[in-house]
């Protein structure tokens, strides 16, 4: 069971806070999310847009770096992390990115600085020593043809920092993940030992595919096809998908397909709050209250899947690890 982001339900996400939290509730692994700073520093951010998950504008003395870029094909204005150096970014303060739907942990808000991944690796090593077992990170690479584009080699930095803390060569369980299956094979050939994860969403195409290719792109969909999943053998160890799709009258034969291969799966993300459920699942009250999260969580754990991600991960461990 996979901490999303560490415990967000309950701190804001990516925060030291948070992963521990995480582990002191039982969590198996952490996912974190990883960008690049101007200097080539990699943080951990579910974005290099930071305006929703820091300080930042409250700051006058980077007003002039609000800026509008396209990312991955879409529009977005705000504050880059690609903007700025590690030593700005760390006077920045994490806050919760939804806080209409999780005021608890807004209640925490501007109480921490951003993590480097190299931070991020040290905390875990901490939490295994603390809890008495190995805990293991699942890290996300967000964006690495966007950040290609501007000339950071995001899987060099990686293999960089995974080498100095000593997590390169299968040293401790990790797991990398990314919407783009090209630098998952950059990192293979860079000699990182772990096992490569494709993100699958249930609508559109990879972004690396699509500034290849353009319109005529693959498409995340034609990936989960009978062909599609024959040409994943080898290229990578697993796909990640969105829970949508196991919640399908299919997800269980596409999960069956898959291990068929030799490819583990796993799902993401595990809410209890009705704004994330199936429809079918919702309960009454507002976005911010549970619905029938157990229902939800019941169908997607009977298609048999390896791993899952959750926001609340002592819901996880009491409903996955009874």
């Amino acid at each position: 069971m996979i901490g999303h982001r560490g415990a967000p339900g309950y701190r804001p996400e990516h925060t030291a806070s948070s992963y521990r939290l995480a582990f002191a509730m039982g969590a198996d692994a952490v996912e974190p999310d990883v960008v690049a700073t101007r200097d080539g520093v990699l943080v951990i951010r579910h974005e290099n847009e930071i305006s929703g998950t820091t300080d930042i504008a409250d700051h006058p003395e980077f007003a002039d770096r609000r800026t509008t870029k396209v990312i991955d094909g879409e529009t977005l204005t705000g504050w880059f992390t690609e903007d700025f150096d590690w030593t700005e970014l760390r006077t920045l303060s994490c806050r919760e990115r939804l806080p209409a739907l999780r005021p608890g942990s807004a209640g925490f808000d501007d109480s921490e600085p951003i993590l480097r991944l190299s931070d991020l690796l040290a905390l875990v090593g901490e939490a295994s020593a603390e809890h008495g077992r190995e805990l293991g990170v699942v890290l996300e690479v967000k964006h690495a043809t966007y950040f290609a584009s501007i000339g950071h080699d995001l899987a060099a930095l990686l293999a960089r920092d995974l080498r100095e803390a000593g997590w390169a060569a299968g040293e401790h369980p990790l797991w990398i993940e990314s919407f783009e299956q090209t630098v998952l094979g950059a990192l293979a050939l860079r000699d990182v030992v772990a096992p490569r994860v494709f993100l699958v969403e249930a609508a559109g195409a990879p972004a690396d595919l699509v500034a290849r290719d353009g319109t005529v792109a693959a498409t995340y969909a034609d990936a989960l096809t009978p062909a599609g999943l024959d040409g994943l053998v080898g290229a990578v160890d697993g796909i990640s998908v969105d829970k949508l799709l196991l919640l399908r009258p299919d997800g269980a034969a596409l999960v069956e397909a898959a291990r068929a291969r030799g490819l583990m799966v796993f799902v993401w993300t595990c809410r209890p709050e009705n704004a994330f459920l199936d429809p079918r699942f919702r309960g009454p009250g507002g976005e911010a209250d549970p619905g029938a999260f157990r229902e939800e969580w019941a169908a997607i754990s009977a298609t048999g899947v390896d791993g899952v991600f959750v926001d609340q991960p002592d819901l996880g461990v009491a409903f996955f690890r009874p």
